[in-house]
């Protein structure tokens, strides 16, 4: 087999560089474990940039799929799936409303069709020049050119002008802001219950129950991105179902199919009709196979042991992460996420930790500069979470006794870009 450098070597050749990525080739994965070409384990609490909320290789998604495979891989969207409908109500149920699924291939795509539906359902079927989207800041909805237009991190937009018109950006937790922006030409509010690749950052007490009562007041639709926050990482299927909120739209991703790229935009009855025959398609939107593996994800993923699972790991994190944040009170600044989707503030530069955890053998991410995050899979167990916490506090205690404007060997390498992991 090759080795990491041998792999990267024949990534320098062939593959474009759109990734700065770590210098190790993962080659193969069970639960919350991978290894490296050279033989290397790692403990990742990453998995997948969040698709692996399963773990790597889950069996019952491995069975699923193996079984699948052999029988019927990909029929056209021209022909009924019967997999498609079945795993259609099966989001349907755990979003608690009436509705009607649409499938594509990842989160930037499921957000392209809300948008694309929202126009559509005022211009088309209201009969009103409605086409606004609003947006907040440090918000991330995709790269493709409609939902970067979304996307409230400037950072990402740059150099790809002129992107898509109809898009207002107003910063997160003002309601004034929100309050003007929101208006008789908007079609849709587009937000995300955490701001997942705008640092781990859940929203003010009441401020998603505000915006909410002001897209309804307005004549606006709520869509709700939870790409990152849904199939079970926050504690319930939706994060929406424990904030007191209900969406006139939902987008997710990620995780949905246990690591197969899936999305799907699911969408409440009274407002199915905004996408009709010919108005919107994807060739392997909801194919066989990855409706399988999607079923035996959702199944799984809402299964009694796995949500009790995520409940306990949930507070067994937050309760060490805290505890260490009161040890390094210094460069520990705080501890922030919802359930399973977790963020450490940093008052230094956080790149250097995450190549030191690395090196120790963990694998999380920074997508600001100063945050830590980690999103483990929902089946990750004690001893894990215990033996990741103490590698995190080696690296983190490690930085704090550097002193302050001295920079490590790892910190000079260059951060990747933010926001590289999605979509």
């Amino acid at each position: 087999m090759k080795g990491n450098a041998s792999v990267i070597r024949a990534y320098e050749k062939s593959v474009l560089a759109t990734y700065r990525r770590a210098p190790v080739a993962l080659v193969r994965g069970r639960g919350s474990w991978v290894w490296d070409a050279d033989g290397k384990r790692y403990l990742d609490l990453f998995p997948g940039f969040g698709a692996g909320a399963l773990g790597h290789c889950h069996p019952r998604v491995v069975a699923a799929v193996r079984t699948q495979v052999g029988r019927l891989i990909h029929v056209s969207n021209a022909y009924f799936n019967p997999l498609q409908a079945e795993l259609a109500a099966l989001l349907l149920r755990q979003a608690g409303f009436g509705g009607r699924a649409f499938f594509c291939n990842s989160g930037a795509e499921a957000n392209e069709a809300a948008i694309k539906l929202a126009r559509r359902w005022f211009q088309v079927i209201r009969k009103e020049p409605r086409s606004r989207i609003v947006s907040v800041t440090d918000s991330f909805h995709g790269r493709t050119l409609g939902a970067l237009s979304a996307t409230g991190q400037a950072v990402y937009r740059r150099g790809f002008a002129p992107l898509p018109g109809g898009f207002v950006r107003v910063r997160a937790g003002d309601r004034k802001a929100m309050a003007r922006a929101v208006d008789r030409r908007t079609a849709a509010v587009i937000i995300e219950p955490v701001l997942g690749e705008g640092g781990v950052k859940p929203h003010a007490p009441g401020y998603l129950k505000f915006v909410r009562a002001l897209a309804r007041k307005r004549g606006a639709l709520l869509i709700l991105d939870e790409v990152q926050t849904g199939c079970g990482r926050t504690g319930t299927f939706f994060a929406f179902r424990q904030l007191g909120v209900v969406p006139d739209l939902v987008t997710l991703s990620k995780p949905v199919a246990g690591g197969l790229p899936m999305g799907a935009m699911l969408v409440r009855d009274r407002y199915a009709r905004g996408l009709e025959p010919g108005t919107h398609a994807s060739t392997f939107g909801g194919s066989n196979l990855v409706c399988a593996a999607g079923l035996a994800a959702v199944r799984t993923a809402t299964s009694p042991a796995v949500r009790a699972n995520v409940r306990a790991r949930a507070a067994q994190f937050r309760a060490g992460l805290e505890a260490i944040r009161k040890r390094h009170p210094k460069l520990v600044t705080d501890v922030r996420g919802m359930g399973l989707m977790l963020g450490v503030g940093l008052s230094r530069p956080a790149a250097g930790v995450v190549a030191r955890c690395r090196e120790l053998g963990v694998l999380l991410n920074a997508p600001k500069k100063k945050v830590l995050r980690m999103l483990p899979a929902m089946t990750i167990r004690p001893a894990e979470v215990k033996l990741g916490l103490s590698i995190l506090e080696k690296a983190l205690a490690e930085e704090d006794s550097r002193p302050k404007g001295a920079r490590s060997r790892r910190a000079k390498a260059r951060r990747p870009p933010p926001g590289r992991s999605r979509r």
